[in-house]
């Protein structure tokens, strides 16, 4: 386990008005601007004993505080794991995820990753961009999270495909079962940031949140649960999670925005082993010819069971 590095720097008269990532890129010659960004995205800066934003203006006698896990080497290489590849040419590899996969290595999880996976695939032709404890990932899925990504297979790919991101030009659709019936389509419109208390959780917040827009489509209802197609707007982490918990329909077999003790999670809880979620399209234009794709998978086995399953339970339970 990686050693907790915590540093409190004091406001001095000087810096009082200083944007407070200006302030500890200048205080701490150990990180970066952009690191220190990342760490105050991630909740691990405190002014005070509070989370706060990057951009925050420092007053005096503030107590500024960083906590954050020591860095590791990187302990990411290539092994011969099996991956299920839906495209793949010179610039950009799309695959569909299996669910219990974690994409790139972290605390616990440094081997079986999509990451050693696809660095045994591809041969060492991934980019670099995202540093080499994740290299080619443009964006990712939680781990029990099932469906396509795509990876990039050099720089080029890389920005264009990161840039495509940010522009909200890739399109991600999902499909999930939710606890309790939802009665028509809706936008869920919520800012979603750190969780307050639990760093290791997100939440609707107004408290150093980016805006996040899921577009919710009715597939199918059932007395308690319902079938539905998620399509993202935004993608922040968690989101759709996130958002469904919020509006009181978290995903069936969510045990971290849920609870495994609901009646449903109790009752189908034993298939999912994780969210009922899974990304079954991706649309996205490529990097080299400007051609816009589409890529399509099925459901995965488990969550086709566990439909069958609400299918007969629930139906007989209208009788």
């Amino acid at each position: 386990m990686p050693k907790t590095i915590q540093k409190t720097i004091p406001v001095t008269t000087e810096n009082i008005g200083r944007r407070l990532d200006l302030f500890l890129a200048e205080s701490d010659g150990d990180l970066s601007r952009s690191r220190i960004q990342a760490l105050i995205e991630d909740g691990c800066v405190t002014v005070n004993g509070s989370p706060a934003a990057k951009n925050h203006k420092l007053r005096e006698k503030d107590i500024v505080t960083l906590c954050y896990p020591e860095p590791v080497p990187c302990r990411a290489e290539a092994e011969d794991i099996p991956i299920s590849v839906v495209y793949e040419d010179e610039d950009i590899i799309v695959v569909n995820k299996p669910k219990g996969m974690v994409v790139h290595p972290a605390a616990g999880n440094y081997t079986g990753t999509l990451v050693s996976a696809l660095l045994h695939h591809c041969g060492g032709s991934l980019s670099g961009i995202g540093g080499v404890i994740r290299p080619g990932i443009v964006h990712r899925l939680d781990k029990d999270t099932s469906g396509l990504m795509v990876a990039a297979k050099n720089d080029l790919a890389h920005l264009c495909l990161a840039e495509q991101i940010k522009a909200h030009q890739v399109s991600r659709i999902y499909e999930a079962i939710a606890i309790g019936k939802i009665d028509e389509d809706r936008t869920l419109s919520y800012p979603i940031g750190r969780h307050p208390t639990d760093r290791k959780r997100m939440a609707v917040t107004d408290r150093n949140a980016k805006p996040a827009v899921t577009h919710i489509h009715i597939l199918e209802q059932f007395p308690s649960l319902t079938y539905l197609c998620c399509v993202l707007e935004t993608g922040r982490t968690h989101q759709i999670r996130v958002h469904l918990a919020h509006i009181g329909h978290p995903l069936l077999g969510d045990a971290v925005y849920g609870s495994l003790k609901l009646p449903m999670n109790v009752k189908y809880g034993r298939l999912t082993a994780g969210q009922c979620l899974h990304a079954g399209k991706l649309s996205l234009t490529h990097p080299r010819t400007g051609k816009r794709m589409e890529f399509t998978c099925e459901l995965p086995d488990y969550f086709k069971q566990v439909l069958e399953l609400i299918r007969h339970n629930e139906s007989n339970s209208e009788r």
